[in-house]
């Protein structure tokens, strides 16, 4: 048979990379040393690559990741808190698996967006559906579907109970309403021991509980999160202060 109506059938089956090893096997005569199930084994690991590479750029899409963070590029010092090994073992995602939390702690600019969204990655990589928030505009968002239709708010409430992983940047920046306390109490209520929770603040967690407005909700959201959660804490100077002096030309 002619290559080329195979070609053309390995398009109409959506076999994009199995039809682009194929025509690279018809044009090199060193695949003619291979036997026909090494040459076709070939073909079939080309095309689940690009499937799972294309899943993974779509859920990191989905993710909605403020930054392109990898695993590589943090700075995983011992005088940013850090301990190597804890990090890399939170990046093999057992805790997700596992429906455990995460809180990534610290001042202003240390890093720890950064190392949340690198976190977050690892996580995609590893098959599992994130979704980035800034908690006061997933707030905003919540309250605004309150006034939609009224199938508007349970459909958001069901569409984050069913992300594996769910990360709050910014938590408890900003004070909170009576409403917004509740409105995350529904989330986390849905989200207990079903998925995890990635809660990134500059704010100690001894110093949570005051700031709900509501202590019995404060309580509930609280119980929800802290007692099957991992810690981060990072230290160090801010790293928006460190590369703003890396740019600054000498005078």
């Amino acid at each position: 048979m002619s290559p080329h109506p195979l070609l053309e059938r390995l398009t109409l089956l959506r076999l994009p990379a199995f039809r682009a090893g194929l025509e690279e096997q018809l044009g090199s005569p060193q695949y003619a040393e291979l036997s026909f199930e090494d040459r076709l084994a070939l073909l079939v690991d080309l095309e689940l690559t690009r499937r799972q590479d294309n899943r993974f750029q779509r859920r990191v899409k989905a993710a909605a990741f403020p930054l392109s963070a990898t695993l590589e590029d943090l700075d995983l010092s011992a005088a940013r808190g850090l301990d190597r090994r804890f990090v890399l073992e939170l990046a093999q995602c057992d805790w997700i698996a596992n429906h455990l939390n995460l809180f990534i702690l610290g001042p202003t600019g240390v890093g720890k967006t950064f190392l949340t969204c690198a976190l977050g990655r690892s996580a995609c990589r590893n098959n599992f559906n994130v979704r980035y928030q800034r908690t006061s505009r997933l707030l905003h968002q919540l309250a605004h579907a309150r006034q939609d239709p009224p199938e508007t708010y349970p459909d958001l409430l069901d569409s984050l109970a069913g992300v594996d992983l769910l990360i709050f940047d910014d938590w408890m920046r900003d004070p909170l309403s009576p409403a917004q306390s509740k409105d995350l109490l529904e989330i986390l209520d849905d989200r207990f021991g079903r998925a995890s929770t990635l809660v990134v603040s500059q704010v100690p967690v001894a110093d949570w509980y005051a700031r709900f407005p509501d202590p019995t909700i404060g309580d509930a959201i609280l119980d929800r999160l802290v007692h099957n959660a991992y810690r981060l804490n990072l230290e160090g100077e801010s790293q928006r202060k460190i590369r703003s002096a890396l740019l600054m030309p000498a005078t």
